[in-house]
């Protein structure tokens, strides 16, 4: 690896805005504030969305369709009895 030409890697506080849980993580990126975790200063990365948040992954899903599309095609392309 070549010295000097990698990001720092370095540990770092996610936040969740959405649902306010808190984990540290690694990452490259980082942050003007700081939060003391376990005795050490940790940059503090805000996440609008995470999997804990996210409505895929928190079982939330849904399908929109507000023009009945889906039971249209159903209709024009299902197998026939």
């Amino acid at each position: 690896m070549r010295a000097s030409i990698h990001p720092d890697y370095h540990k770092v506080l996610f936040h969740d805005v959405s649902t306010g849980d808190e984990w540290v993580g690694f990452s490259t990126m980082g942050s003007d504030e700081q939060k003391l975790v376990d005795g050490a200063e940790l940059p503090v990365v805000r996440l609008d969305i995470s999997a804990k948040s996210h409505p895929f992954w928190t079982g939330k899903a849904r399908t929109l369709d507000a023009e009945g599309r889906i039971d249209r095609f159903k209709r024009r392309y299902g197998r026939k009895k």
